[in-house]
């Protein structure tokens, strides 16, 4: 099987190539734009990320094998015209009463989506009051699955700036209500 800077290699001569790096990096970008920006922009999100990854084959690091973290972090780049809305929409989220209700019926799937809900209100504030970068290095982390060492490099800084966000984050979310292993984990990460 070959490393993603194998394909990316490849692709710098024959453009065809690239589609491995798509099908086999899309799933988690899709899904990382998808609960960054919603179902609505993330075809968008996710196509502009392999399109400017194209372009920018010729800048790729080939030491790197994993091109995810480039991935990432280009799609980082992708969302930030829609941070300014996510923080609105984490904060008007919190403050819906359809969050808080009910559901009508008593099934398991009720139970577990009424368990969702009640955590999403909780969190939401928490999540929107955050500020632009530890909003994007928690959810790198916490929806990406991304180590901190693969955060660093998608964000372009250095892995002690992520260990102190993420850490900035913890207290946050602390000060909220939440208990700090909620979201991220305490353990040294990125130590490899």
């Amino acid at each position: 099987m070959s490393t993603d800077s194998d394909i990316i290699r490849r692709s710098r001569d024959d453009a065809r190539a690239f589609a491995e790096l798509y099908d086999r990096h899309a799933r988690p970008i899709t899904g990382f734009a998808i609960r960054r920006v919603g179902e609505h922009a993330a075809d968008d999100i996710v196509n502009e990320t392999f399109l400017t990854a194209f372009r920018r084959l010729s800048a790729y690091d080939l030491r790197q094998e994993s091109a995810l973290p480039w991935l990432f972090g280009i799609a980082s780049n992708m969302v930030r015209r829609h941070r300014a809305q996510e923080a609105r929409h984490w904060r008007v989220l919190a403050q819906l009463p359809a969050w808080r209700e009910e559901p009508g019926d008593d099934t398991e799937g009720s139970d577990r989506a009424l368990d969702a809900r009640r955590e999403l209100a909780r969190l939401a504030p928490a999540i929107g009051s955050l500020s632009r970068r530890d909003r994007e290095a928690l959810l790198l982390y916490a929806t990406g699955e991304l180590t901190y060492d693969e955060i660093a490099r998608a964000l372009g800084v250095p892995l002690g700036t992520i260990r102190s966000r993420l850490n900035r984050v913890r207290r946050h979310i602390a000060a909220h209500g939440v208990p700090r292993a909620a979201l991220v984990s305490t353990e040294s990460e990125g130590t490899e």
